[in-house]
């Protein structure tokens, strides 16, 4: 039996539909406050039969017995979005900091694994400090060209409240598989994107410009629009999840940056010209401040998950830019 915390949400309802596709049993766990999610929750439920409990990650009693029979927890739940943290510190640190230390306790009773969703914001400001390289439409690293390792330092001088919380509970996955034993994995996640994704200005970007690109909607752009990240399409994601789970034991206490890679980067404005070829018009956007923290350029140097695991992108980003397009141009309607 596997548990997938935020099972309902992006990732989450991927890698349910994923795993529920190939017989495994799953126990889908979330409180459905995010937008979108009971459309997710839904269209799992058309699809597939599975266990669903509503339940918060900060109740640790209820997840402790949600897990009683579970082999793996997939902890995919999260505050997800760098301005929500800034504007509700206390709710983000519950969440991610709290709601994962509730996860491991309930690994830990229950005698389960756990693969854990973190982020690339646990390096922090750190990555700012990168000489670049300014171009037309984006930022390049100067001399960092395979992008940032495993290794790079988590000690930034600026995080916000969510780069925070999510180093917070990176560290404390890792040291549960040191202290208890237990066999965790965690994933330094870059931009992740596809579909049963509801992007906002605050979160989900890429799905953000896509949405508004189809609905005819102006844009804002917060900084200049060359910040550069590699996008990893949703799908790619979750079949790395599986590997994962497959080899835990072997794996135990590892983390690894996860996203697209060097052949995957891509700038905002580099993403709105491509949504000018698919829209066939011109896009409507304007510049803001840069938000806190904001790294102008991060790429995940992904060898080293590939070197252990055999894994790598398989969606490149111009053909996962299209299917998702697709997906919001057939629903719409989940967008109101």
């Amino acid at each position: 039996m596997k548990l997938i915390t935020g099972g309902a949400g992006f990732v989450g309802s991927n890698l349910a539909d994923y795993l529920l596709e190939k017989g495994e049993e799953v126990i889908v766990f979330d409180d459905l406050s995010r937008k979108g999610v009971d459309k997710n929750l839904e269209w799992l439920r058309s699809r597939h039969k599975f266990e669903f409990i509503k339940g918060d990650v900060k109740n640790r009693d209820l997840l402790i017995k949600t897990a009683k029979d579970c082999e793996l927890i997939f902890h995919t739940a999260a505050q997800v979005a760098v301005t929500t943290s800034v504007q509700d510190p206390v709710k983000d640190f519950e969440t991610n900091a709290v709601g994962t230390f509730n996860a491991l306790e309930a690994a830990r009773k229950n005698n389960c694994s756990v693969i854990f969703c973190s982020t690339n914001k646990v390096y922090g400001d750190n990555v700012n400090r990168i000489p670049l390289l300014e171009k037309e439409l984006r930022y390049e690293f100067a001399e960092n060209k395979d992008g940032v390792r495993e290794d790079f330092p988590l000690d930034a001088r600026e995080h916000t409240p969510y780069g925070s919380s999510k180093l917070a509970a990176d560290q404390y996955v890792r040291d549960y598989s040191v202290i208890y034993g237990i066999p965790t994995v965690v994933n330094r996640m870059s931009c992740i994107y596809g579909t049963r994704q509801f992007g906002t200005t605050d979160q989900g970007w890429v799905v953000h410009f896509i949405k508004s690109a189809i609905m005819n909607q102006p844009l804002t752009i917060y900084g200049d629009g060359k910040q550069v990240r590699d996008i990893l399409f949703v799908r790619d994601l979750v079949e790395l999840f599986e590997k994962e789970s497959t080899e835990i034991k072997r794996l135990s206490g590892e983390a690894y940056n996860v996203g697209g890679g060097t052949k995957n980067v891509i700038s905002l404005l580099e993403l709105i010209s491509i949504l000018e070829e698919l829209t066939g018009r011109k896009i409507s956007y304007k510049f803001s401040d840069w938000r806190p923290a904001d790294q102008k350029v991060y790429y995940s140097d992904i060898r080293k998950v590939n070197k252990e695991l055999g894994w790598s992108p398989k969606v490149g980003f111009r053909e996962g830019i299209k299917k998702t397009f697709d997906w919001v141009s057939e629903n719409k309607n989940l967008f109101d």
